[in-house]
């Protein structure tokens, strides 16, 4: 039988992924990746992408929920 932090881990898990797809669906996505502060360095022979400015926000997002969560 599984643990029911696994099993709510798991809810929340699911219920994040689809309200990331519904975002990405419905097109409110769309500045993901194209912040001000993102690396884009396009060449003849291929491109590099570095999303630093995005990640480091996911990264501050992230965390608060999971300090909201962790108080709950």
């Amino acid at each position: 039988m599984m643990d029911n932090g696994v099993a709510n881990g798991l809810i929340l898990l699911g219920a994040a992924a689809v309200v990331i797809g519904l975002l990405a669906k419905f097109g409110l996505m769309e500045w993901f990746g194209h912040l001000p502060g993102d690396i884009r360095i396009r060449g003849e022979h291929g491109a590099f992408y570095f999303p630093i400015t995005t990640m480091i926000l996911l990264s501050v997002v992230i965390s608060g929920i999971l300090q909201l969560l962790k108080r709950f």
